[in-house]
C-alpha cells in the first residue's frame, strides 16, 4: 500500500542522509521508523539476538564474537570479514600429515 508523506525538506535532506548512513532507502529508513514507534520493532531486543547467534562464531579461533574490530570497520564489514574467514577455514583443502610407513618410505628415498 501506498503512502504520501508531505514533509519540510531540511526534514527530508536529514531523512535521506541517515538513510544513506545505514544503507537502506527512504522507504525502508521510513518503515522501520513506524516499527519502532509502534513497538512491533525492539532494537534491544534484535541486538540480544544477533548476539546470540554470533556467540556460535566463537568456536574458530581467531574468528568470532570476540574478534574486535578493524579502526573504521562497520558492524556489516566485521560480520561479513569474520563470515568469510570461517568460509574460507571450512572450505580449505586439509593438509594430510603423512603417517609412519609414508615417512619411512620418503626417508628411504634420500
Amino acid at each position: 500500500m501506498a503512502v504520501s508523506v508531505r514533509m519540510d525538506p531540511l526534514l527530508e535532506r536529514e531523512l535521506e542522509a541517515a538513510a544513506r548512513l545505514q544503507g537502506m532507502t527512504k522507504s525502508q529508513f521510513i518503515i522501520d521508523a513506524v516499527e519502532r514507534a509502534l513497538g512491533r520493532k525492539n532494537p534491544y531486543e534484535l541486538l540480544l539476538k544477533v548476539r546470540e547467534e554470533m556467540g556460535a562464531y566463537d568456536t574458530a579461533p581467531g574468528v568470532g564474537a570476540s574478534e574486535p574490530a578493524r579502526a573504521g570497520e562497520s558492524t556489516r564489514q566485521r560480520v561479513r570479514r569474520v563470515l568469510q574467514a570461517r568460509h574460507d577455514a571450512a572450505s580449505a583443502p586439509e593438509v594430510a600429515t603423512p603417517g609412519p610407513a609414508a615417512r619411512k618410505r620418503a626417508r628411504k628415498a634420500r
